[in-house]
């Protein structure tokens, strides 16, 4: 099988294995190019059943040359994980996806489908080192602090969470280029308004920077908004070059309710994931073995805002930015 080049490929929603429904790390099936799957062992054990659409979706292609029937999918090739094809390298010298192209025919149906959405090369090399390079800066001016739990009233958190934080609203001196992630993020919701599991947004908290130092930090299993704060969708954007999960760790995993399997998202370099606050994703930051950065900002859905506000349910560190979603963000 073929590695899963990008999830930015709006043909590839179903980006789950066919068999045990994990999220992370994905093959795709080499001869239908639809179905994907975390090893070459569950495709085997799920052959019998997806051959019939396997080949029924090969005979729809139109190729220049035959192509050998399959009977035992194990024999396809395996690619190192997540190498690209020619064709994603093509790719990159593209322009990146309009907004809303990406949250239309991508994000929001993922989205509606699985609660959980990844973005791959969300900002493009460039910008992505840029970004990366405002929040070493940032972390080295000392403002970061221990990340406080919601509600948290004692300095006993560090077993709960060992990542170093501070929030920033894009104005600093300095976060020019976090400014700019986070008027891309917003341009992407904007156009996802609506159609997001039917959420209203209107207003976001600031951007979390968070920092976990290595030596085996980590952030145990919590829901971001376990008491409806109105916080609807968080959207990580992760700045880890290289990052190697095997030796690294740092892995985030989440644990969707209603089912048995879990997604495993490893904390790559210019990846944005998405994925819904509420209870329905528990999830953990596995130990950390080498410092790991990445930015938080999470989204309110307006009627359900409201009424926390009117019950005073505010917690640590999420007070609402209103953000206009009528009209594009500063480009800046």
């Amino acid at each position: 099988m073929d590695r899963c080049a990008t999830v930015l490929d709006a043909e590839r929603e179903r980006q789950y294995c066919e068999l045990c429904g994990k999220m992370e790390n994905l093959l795709i099936c080499g001869r239908c190019k639809i179905s994907f799957y975390c090893s070459k062992e569950h495709q085997t054990q799920h052959w019998k059943e997806h051959k019939r659409t396997c080949t029924q979706a090969d005979r729809s292609k139109t190729l220049q040359t035959p192509q050998k029937p399959v009977e035992n999918p194990t024999d396809l090739n395996q690619r190192e994980p997540n190498t690209r094809t020619e064709s994603s390298k093509t790719e990159n010298h593209k322009a990146k996806p309009h907004p809303l192209k990406l949250a239309t025919e991508y994000i929001v149906p993922c989205m509606n489908t699985n609660g959980i959405c990844v973005v791959d090369n969300f900002m493009g090399e460039e910008i992505g080192l840029s970004i990366l390079e405002d929040v070493k800066a940032l972390h080295q001016t000392g403002k970061f602090t221990d990340g406080q739990l919601v509600s948290q009233k004692s300095d006993s958190s560090k077993d709960i969470r060992g990542d170093k934080i501070t929030w920033i609203e894009g104005k600093e001196p300095g976060c020019e280029k976090i400014r700019s992630l986070m008027s891309r993020m917003d341009d992407l919701i904007r156009n996802c308004n609506g159609k997001m599991g039917n959420y209203i947004i209107n207003e976001r908290t600031k951007a979390m920077v968070a920092c976990y130092p290595g030596k085996g930090t980590r952030y145990v299993r919590h829901v971001d908004n376990p008491n409806g704060d109105g916080r609807c969708v968080t959207c990580i954007y992760y700045l880890n070059k290289n990052w190697d999960a095997k030796e690294h760790g740092g892995l985030l995993r989440i644990f969707p309710e209603g089912k048995a399997q879990f997604a495993d998202i490893e904390p790559k370099f210019d990846r944005l994931l998405l994925f819904w606050s509420d209870r329905r994703n528990p999830h953990e930051v596995q130990p950390a073995y080498s410092t790991r950065y990445a930015i938080t900002v999470w989204y309110f859905d307006a009627a359900e805002r409201a009424r926390a506000k009117e019950k005073y349910l505010t917690g640590a560190g999420a007070k609402g930015v209103k953000v206009e979603l009528n009209k594009p963000s500063d480009p800046s």
